[in-house]
């Protein structure tokens, strides 16, 4: 089979393309697990996080990409409720204990040994990728493989964000950064929250223009301020000086969510900027997210389907993998970059 192999982590400045393209044997499914045909990936900034060295792969060299949608080609001798043909997905959770706290009470985006697709397993840079049965979900019939794609991933960390902003309808939210994540979010929460307004602080006047296009009610820069405060704020970005200007435009008892892996250092000393009266004071709070849960990703996928939420795609060859990764990197982002393996 074709697939996108990483071999080493570094910086993408110095090392453009990262992604070798090699022809692989294909992988047979263990008892418990799945062969699946891959038709389409999602690109996703994590895989950036992950080239560089922010959350470096566990096994290398590796398959990257974990927004796959495709055909189940083959079953594992112990699974059932498939059959070949489905058309199914995978998401960044590959697997976890099942057995700790965290998985017990739902919460399995926080397990200990929580796997990631495409980090600790090969992901779906390939025409083939395995993946256990019991993390493998349905696609409803309303998507296409391309629009389901950066739902698995975009769509439903944006679902699990928007969940823990605790926002009510009504209120206003602000969305710093707009990638894949946060256009969907918009899209979300003119179904959920009709009564709300969409505040987005984007670098680039395009973003800007396209999230107004989607009904924003307003957008400016990064350090712009809105003409009024903000019950929640989720932020996207990769970067410090977003989340140092959101505390700054919240409401007293508003709530930032940081929707990011993680962070790079380029801007870290933006956070000396940090005053307390200003950006802490009237019991802001700051809330992070941590991967997702199957029922994030399930969820999501069945509102997505009700709500008749499509993205929009930027959709680019297998082979040009290193070129998505590179147009991601320099900010050229409207709505969600999909790889086509088939």
């Amino acid at each position: 089979m074709k697939a996108m192999l990483l071999h080493k982590v570094g910086a993408l400045a110095e090392h453009p393309d990262p992604l070798e393209l090699m022809d692989l044997a294909r992988p047979s499914p263990k008892h418990d697990e799945l062969l699946i045909q891959v038709s389409v990936c999602g690109v996703c900034h994590t895989e950036l996080d992950e080239i560089e060295g922010r959350t470096p792969p566990s096994i290398l060299p590796i398959i990257l990409g974990h927004q796959i949608v495709g055909h189940v080609a083959e079953l594992g001798n112990q699974v059932s409720g498939f059959t070949v043909g489905d058309r199914v997905g995978v998401a960044w959770i590959f697997s976890t204990c099942g057995s700790c706290e965290y998985c017990l009470k739902g919460d399995e985006n926080l397990c200990a040994n929580f796997r990631a697709t495409g980090r600790d397993a090969h992901g779906g840079y390939a025409e083939f990728t395995t993946a256990p049965a019991d993390f493998v979900f349905r696609i409803p019939t309303s998507l296409t493989d391309v629009e389901a794609a950066p739902l698995l991933c975009a769509g439903a960390i944006g679902y699990r964000s928007l969940r823990l902003t605790g926002l009510r309808d009504g209120q206003n939210l602000g969305l710093t950064g707009y990638g894949a994540s946060a256009h969907l979010v918009q899209k979300m929460v003119k179904s959920l929250y009709p009564n709300s307004d969409v505040y987005v602080f984007a670098r680039s006047e395009k973003e800007q223009k396209f999230s107004r296009e989607l009904g924003a009610v307003w957008a400016g820069d990064t350090s712009d301020t809105p003409p009024e405060k903000l019950q929640s704020i989720i932020d996207t970005t990769p970067v410090w000086k977003p989340v140092v200007e959101a505390l700054r435009n919240l409401a007293p008892g508003g709530r930032l969510v940081i929707n990011a892996i993680r962070k790079e250092a380029i801007d870290k000393d933006y956070l000396l900027r940090l005053d307390y009266e200003e950006h802490l004071w009237q019991e802001k709070e700051i809330k992070s997210v941590a991967n997702v849960s199957r029922r994030d990703v399930s969820e999501f996928l069945n509102l997505a389907a009700e709500m008749n939420i499509h993205p929009e795609i930027q959709e680019y060859r297998i082979q040009d993998a290193n070129e998505a990764l590179n147009d991601m990197k320099s900010g050229n982002i409207k709505g969600a970059k999909v790889l086509r393996i088939l």
